[in-house]
């Protein structure tokens, strides 16, 4: 009988053994209605056999037999079945052969005779449930390891696919010690898969994260940042919305602009929400109080704290100026969606009272000549003005006047009466309209005025 057999076995067995009958009866007699199964052998040679057919949790042998002893048998069921419990039933007189037992078979427990039927009862129960422990913690080791496997096997596709398409971690890699920067790029990889993840419940149009790492990788190179601002800085910027992660889909899809009065709570409460769930993350501790505060304004009208000028760190508010020029861009802070150029004139706008002054003269100018337009990032968006719009084209973002009134709805394809219109609007309001319209290789539909 093998140890796995043994650990596999149901209902559990206890092996008697004694070459006297009448002792083998009222031992049966006395556990017969216990939770467990008895077998009884009359030798040593005959319990061997037993024990090599059927998985044995417990064996009690008399210690005198003739030919083999108990003694020399429990040593024998040491050797081949361990964790089979060993019990030697004794006399006064077997003192000797008791000492073998311990020394030779590692006996777990002798009783002597005449013995207490409870205290019997009693023993053999005690034994059978830390055997039954015991090999509970086995099977929960056992599991722990094929877990471990797999989860070792999933983190190795992981890598894989993630080195497969990150060349910026590879060129990080031959400017570092090799040992510090695999620890390194597995961690930071692994935070930008996760922030993709979130990133997959907005439409194409509005994911922000992969555009604001970057935009906090260049930034962070260009001013010259610490080696520990940078990684706090790219950490927040990827992971700067997870506190969004319980939304629905109606509010994680709504500009902050439009958001209800029922819907503005939650979203005061994002930065918060998304600093608590990561705090649990000690490399970056750091990181997730500036995004706990990224949402603090320059005098003091932001969430979630109030804080104003220097006691806003400045990574956060740099990370700040960061987020809104993308989300400008997505329609994720305004209904309107800005252009690159539109959203550099809103942020020196509002330089002094959302954002630190002393940043937006030094990061403005480094977006005006470095920052591409979000719709660069997309090859399937374009911005166009109303004379190079094509009929059967569809709108990608909702489309307003200069004066702020709502034109035309996203998902709108337009027609050439309807670009005529536009054209006329756009002339009589002395303006000129920026439209986002969706690109493809197939043909562009027929559209109704």
């Amino acid at each position: 009988m093998s140890e796995t057999a043994l650990m596999e076995a149901v209902t559990p067995r206890v092996l008697l053994v004694d070459d006297e009958v009448g002792i083998l009866n009222s031992l049966r007699r006395l556990l017969r209605h216990e939770n467990f199964e008895v077998l009884t052998a009359e030798s040593a040679e005959a319990a061997l056999e037993i024990l090599e057919q059927n998985p044995v949790e417990l064996i009690i042998s008399d210690a005198r037999m003739p030919g083999m002893d108990g003694a020399t048998l429990l040593a024998k069921v040491w050797e081949k079945w361990p964790k089979t419990i060993r019990i030697l039933l004794t006399g006064f007189a077997d003192l000797n052969t008791t000492v073998k037992a311990i020394n030779a078979g590692r006996i777990h427990r002798y009783i002597s005779k005449p013995w207490d039927d409870d205290d019997l009862k009693e023993t053999v129960r005690q034994w059978l449930q830390f055997q039954t422990a015991d090999r509970e913690r086995q099977r929960l080791e056992k599991l722990t390891e094929q877990q471990n496997l797999e989860l070792q096997k999933l983190n190795n596709q992981l890598e894989a696919r993630v080195k497969a398409r990150t060349s910026e971690l590879e060129q990080t890699a031959d400017m570092l010690d090799l040992a510090y920067i695999e620890l390194k790029r597995s961690y930071e990889t692994c935070v930008e898969v996760f922030s993709t993840l979130l990133t997959q419940r907005y439409p194409l149009t509005k994911q922000t994260n992969k555009a604001i790492i970057a935009l906090a990788r260049h930034i962070a190179e260009a001013f010259k940042l610490s080696e520990l601002d940078r990684e706090q800085l790219v950490m927040a910027a990827a992971l700067y919305n997870v506190g969004k992660v319980g939304w629905n889909d109606t509010q994680i899809h709504k500009s902050a602009e439009v958001m209800l009065k029922t819907e503005r709570p939650a979203y005061q409460k994002y930065p918060a929400q998304g600093e608590s769930l990561l705090m649990a993350l000690e490399p970056i501790q750091e990181a997730t109080k500036l995004i706990g505060l990224h949402q603090e304004r320059w005098d003091g009208s932001g969430f979630p704290g109030g804080l104003t000028h220097d006691a806003i760190p400045h990574m956060a508010r740099i990370l700040k100026i960061i987020v809104d020029f993308v989300e400008l861009q997505c329609g994720l802070l305004m209904e309107r969606v800005l252009s690159r150029d539109e959203a550099l004139v809103f942020l020196r706008k509002y330089a002094n009272r959302w954002y630190d002054p002393g940043w937006i003269e030094r990061i403005v100018p480094y977006l005006e000549r470095e920052a591409p337009d979000l719709l660069e990032l997309n090859p399937n968006l374009r911005a166009m003005t109303t004379a190079q719009v094509k009929p059967g084209m569809e709108l990608a973002h909702n489309l307003y006047a200069a004066s702020g009134i709502l034109l035309l709805n996203k998902g709108k394809l337009l027609s050439q009466p309807l670009i005529e219109k536009l054209c006329a609007y756009e002339g009589s309001e002395k303006a000129r309209y920026t439209l986002f319209v969706k690109i493809s290789e197939a043909a562009p539909r027929e559209a109704t005025s």
